[in-house]
């Protein structure tokens, strides 16, 4: 199993649990972004810089990813990809994207993108808060105990 991270929009918060955790696991970790990402000194983390544009950051990853391997991102569309190639998908709150609920999350996220062409204001996602935190450690936590090997 190896991490990849939809980096552009991963808050800092959550990279960093990450990074302890690839160390911790003595696991690879690639964030993959548009931009320039900072990462800690580490044989286990590094990053992927991808062509500016929409989706560019996504569709390397969707590229890349191997069965088993686990992704963190928020991107519904992605995290589709990735279950389909048999992978593991997480968004930064800790909720963990599977064969039963991606299809309903898919549906949820087309009809809000209909509304919000339509000239409906749907508002963004809560803030991150401590309590998000708490859940992706445990549910990353999880996720390497039964898959990651160590």
């Amino acid at each position: 199993m190896q991490i990849w991270v939809d980096a552009d929009a991963c808050p800092n918060v959550i990279k960093d649990i990450l990074f302890r955790a690839a160390r911790r696991m003595e696991m690879r970790l690639t964030l993959v972004a548009n931009q320039p990402v900072r990462v800690p000194p580490s044989p286990y983390i590094r990053t992927m810089q991808v062509a500016s544009g929409f989706d560019e950051a996504d569709r390397r990853i969707a590229e890349l990813v191997q069965q088993g391997d686990l992704v963190v991102t928020a991107d519904i569309p992605l995290a589709a990809d990735v279950i389909d190639k048999g992978g593991h998908a997480l968004n930064p709150r800790g909720e963990l994207y599977t064969r039963d609920n991606i299809r309903e999350r898919l549906t949820m996220r087309d009809f809000m993108d209909t509304m919000r062409a339509s000239g409906v204001h749907t508002g963004g996602p809560a803030p991150l808060d401590q309590g998000d935190r708490q859940m992706f450690a445990n549910q990353l936590d999880r996720l390497l105990r039964r898959y990651g090997g160590t």
